[in-house]
């Protein structure tokens, strides 16, 4: 398996944070089959290599905690597929 770049603590948790401030529970998605852990796993990779790391870590500090925003900020690679599994 390569070796993808970027820190994945921050990845894991950017990509927790930015899911928790939109509405979205990992755990709930999983738990109702709207998320497979390939797929979350397949976030957090695609956040790890995003360019906007220190973006991202400012735009949670605006975006008021968990539920605090509507969707993902536009530079959010994963911003669709976020929004895609919020429970409608």
């Amino acid at each position: 398996m390569a070796d993808i770049p970027g820190d994945l603590d921050l990845a894991f948790w950017l990509t927790r944070s930015i899911g928790r401030s939109i509405g979205l529970s990992f755990s709930d998605a999983m738990e109702e089959g709207r998320l497979k852990p390939a797929d979350y796993a397949a976030l957090i990779a695609a956040c790890r290599v995003c360019p906007h790391s220190a973006a991202c870590t400012e735009w949670l500090a605006e975006a008021g905690g968990p539920s605090g925003a509507k969707r993902a900020p536009e530079f959010c690679p994963n911003g669709p597929a976020l929004q895609a599994l919020k429970p409608h």
